[in-house]
């Protein structure tokens, strides 16, 4: 077959990694088309993943507008090459459509309620969209739940094995005590309206109160001046080494809290939205999401208790998650390939 998968994001990457590589095992021809998006394009190259770039997106709202239309054309121009007997995205609206022109089936995979607008663009093309049991919404007709996460297509023990050596560089070994803080740029479509971390300077004055020493990981410009010491720089197919070996993960970032919750990781989120994923990873006491009023003052108190507990058993709750929840690379697979058959 030709499997034509789109790329609109790092994540998206990571969640498709091991998938190219099972379809190509089988002798299935594998084309990936990428948006220029932040790091997603510098892991396609880490990862040996043959690619084209069809656009990326405006910096305003009519810019976004405007680059959609020339990536969706872009995007229908290499499908009408390829002829592909199945299109795969997480989301991506202009893969369902494109789908529809050319005549392919089209799978999309999503985890994430609340955006809206993308969905509502999206899931009518769709032959299948596929997501998480803990997917709160209705995706129609041809919603198919499955028992997995995104972040287990490419953080299940059968696919990673932390390497303490990916800290090499950083202020911290695997053995120390310490805390990951991640700040999102708050580009996304799906976070217009949404906040997440106020008070970082204090925040970052109690966790290193409490025994650690503190990371940050910013997007952009979201880092304040005063915190700039803190600021890691590490190659993005890294970091999930360094969410590994943290003691606590702190954050605005849904993808990488609930990265951290697989891995094992005592997980503070901080965001307006709270979907049906997070809802779900605290189900397992291993994220604990705050929201709404005096957010940050919550999140702060859990995070500093987790950094002073003595006997919380992080490890067995995640073996707990991983017996409930299975490889989602293998559900990736059988999905597309059933689209088809």
């Amino acid at each position: 077959m030709d499997i034509l998968i789109t790329i609109q994001h790092p994540a998206h990457v990571h969640f498709f990694k091991h998938a190219i590589d099972e379809f190509e095992a089988r002798g299935h021809e594998v084309h990936v088309r990428a948006l220029d998006k932040d790091v997603a394009v510098d892991l396609l190259d880490e990862y040996g993943i043959d690619y084209e770039v069809v656009g990326s997106r405006g910096d305003s709202l009519a810019g976004v507008a405007l680059s959609t239309l020339g990536i969706e054309y872009r995007l229908f121009r290499a499908a009408r090459d390829i002829d592909p007997d199945v299109v795969a995205s997480i989301g991506g609206f202009e893969a369902a459509h494109v789908a529809k022109l050319v005549g392919a089936e089209c799978v999309v995979f999503t985890d994430t309620e609340h955006a809206t607008l993308s969905n509502a663009l999206t899931f009518p093309f769709a032959d299948e969209v596929a997501t998480p049991k803990c997917y709160r919404d209705d995706a129609g007709s041809n919603h198919h739940r499955y028992p997995s996460y995104h972040e287990l297509a490419y953080l299940h023990p059968d696919r990673f094995d932390p390497d303490p050596a990916a800290l090499d560089g950083l202020p911290v070994d695997a053995d120390d005590t310490y805390a990951v803080v991640r700040l999102v740029s708050w580009g996304a479509a799906h976070d217009i309206g949404d906040e997440g971390l106020d008070g970082l300077t204090d925040l970052v004055g109690r966790l290193e109160d409490a025994g650690a020493t503190v990371l940050i990981s910013a997007e952009d410009d979201a880092l304040p001046p005063e915190l700039e010491g803190y600021a890691i720089t590490i190659d993005p197919h890294l970091i999930h080494h360094v969410l590994a070996y943290a003691d606590l993960f702190v954050g605005e970032s849904g993808t990488m809290a609930s990265e951290s919750a697989v891995l094992g990781t005592p997980t503070v989120y901080v965001h307006s939205a709270n979907p049906g994923l997070m809802r779900d990873l605290a189900s397992f006491d291993l994220l604990f999401g705050y929201h709404g009023e005096h957010r940050n003052e919550r999140a702060a108190d859990r995070a500093v208790d987790i950094l002073r507990s003595t006997d919380a058993d992080w490890e067995s709750r995640r073996q707990r998650l991983l017996e409930e929840n299975v490889d989602a690379t293998d559900v990736i697979v059988e999905r597309v390939l059933a689209a088809v058959e």
